[in-house]
């Protein structure tokens, strides 16, 4: 991720994202200006703040397929949340420290991840001496050196035939480690957090089993657990997430139009969204955020903000959070051939998706072009004719004209199956011009 330009950003959004290069562009601006500050002096680099960037689009069009497509590139924590989930302080619901809270989890997760892989090759290692010195019986102590010699080749040995998997089906004697019992919630304060965790283990220690006979082949995927808190640096683990937390978290803060108090109604079927918006301001501004592994500084966490506005407008958010989002980007509605390309361009387009579903059951799918133009076509009229909820209508779409299919495919195990305009035609066309059947089913 660091070495890519913004050219390189667009290209790999471009293979799973059809069109509205604006956004893509701006976004990856964005990602690289993170980078070229964290190549600048210290005393620079606290002077830059992130530009924030405040994505205005229709429902289907794209805003969270960059956002989820992002969160597979990036080596920095990343976060999705919807603002519509947050209430004000005083309210009974999620609080928006929570969402740094999150950002913090997820960091942590990524960093134990990325150290695990880094020390695999230690961790193999001790879990294959774990699992070689139960089936070895132990030298007795005072054993001569030539014993010793004779007992490190019979180990060798055994540990050749473990790599190859001949022990696999031995059964040796292992110690359960204490079941992990989940009580962390992001929305409570951090010292209720640790409280929890204590008790967590408490309970944990007073619920574990001492041992269980197990084959070889099981017993990796046990010790291999033990090995990685033995291994693995907790504090370093900690502090490396705190600190990819604080200088290269981003948060897409979805819904945002949600919590806009329109003009409209001013306020008054829900007082508390202007509340939500100035609990926001002091994250989006930069502020200190208590969490369970430490405090963290949210100066230079980006958030990427994202909605439809379609009953209120960008400038009915508070005047003070307006200006924390100086990068503004409006995505395009989808055309007929907008749909066709999403159909066919992607990576993991539709299509390809279906083919390979219906290809476990032997058979294969294909379809014409005229077909594919027809269901892009009608996904359009349907979006014109009722809620337009863009790229998601082909989701329906397709569901309808490939049910019977889906459900028949026994029948046609070793067969080809040819979807033709006709046949989409035929399964769509009625429904699609009755306006008030297609609400329902498409």
């Amino acid at each position: 991720m660091e070495s890519m330009t913004p050219k390189e950003i667009v290209e790999y959004l471009d293979n799973y994202v059809i069109g509205q290069h604006n956004a893509k562009k701006t976004i990856a601006v964005a990602l690289r200006n993170r980078f070229r500050r964290m190549r600048l002096p210290q005393e620079i680099q606290d002077e830059i703040m992130p530009k924030n960037i405040l994505m205005i689009g229709s429902t289907g069009v794209g805003k969270t397929e960059i956002a989820r497509r992002l969160a597979k590139m990036m080596g920095y924590p990343f976060v999705k949340v919807e603002a519509s989930k947050y209430t004000e302080v005083g309210f009974v619901g999620r609080d928006v420290e929570s969402m740094i809270r999150d950002l913090v989890a997820t960091s942590v997760s990524l960093v134990t991840q990325e150290q695990k892989e880094l020390k695999a090759g230690e961790i193999d290692d001790y879990v294959e001496k774990m699992i070689i010195e139960k089936l070895l019986p132990p030298l007795p102590k005072g054993a001569t050196e030539a014993k010793q010699q004779e007992y490190a080749k019979s180990f060798e040995r055994m540990r050749e035939k473990l790599k190859k998997g001949e022990l696999d089906k031995l059964k040796i004697e292992v110690e359960m480690p204490a079941p992990k019992i989940e009580m962390g919630d992001s929305n409570l304060p951090p010292e209720m957090s640790k409280v929890q965790e204590s008790l967590a283990k408490v309970f944990g220690s007073l619920g574990r089993e001492n041992k269980k006979e197990v084959t070889v082949k099981e017993a990796r995927n046990i010790l291999r657990q033990a090995a990685s808190e033995r291994l693995l640096d907790d504090e370093q683990i900690k502090q490396e997430a705190l600190r990819r937390a604080q200088e290269g978290g981003i948060i897409f803060l979805d819904e945002i139009d949600k919590i806009a108090v329109s003009s409209q109604n001013s306020g008054r079927q829900d007082p508390s969204k202007e509340g939500v918006q100035r609990d926001l301001l002091p994250i989006v501004e930069g502020s200190t955020v208590n969490t369970k592994y430490g405090p963290v500084d949210t100066d230079h966490i980006l958030f990427i903000a994202a909605g439809a506005f379609h009953v209120s407008k960008p400038s009915d958010l508070i005047p003070e959070l307006q200006g924390r989002f100086p990068l503004r980007v409006e995505l395009d509605s989808l055309t007929e051939e907008a749909l066709y390309e999403i159909l066919t361009k992607p990576k993991n387009s539709l299509i390809k998706q279906y083919q390979a579903l219906l290809g476990v059951e032997g058979m294969e799918l294909l379809f014409e072009e005229d077909a594919l133009r027809a269901i892009a076509k009608l996904s359009f009229q349907a979006n014109e004719r009722t809620e337009d909820i863009g790229a998601r209508r082909l989701h329906t779409v397709i569901e309808k004209v490939l049910e019977d299919i889906s459900y028949d495919a026994d029948e046609y195990r070793g067969k080809t199956f040819t979807i033709t305009a006709d046949y989409v035609h035929g399964k769509l066309d009625t429904i699609v011009e009755d306006e008030d059947v297609a609400r329902y089913i498409l």
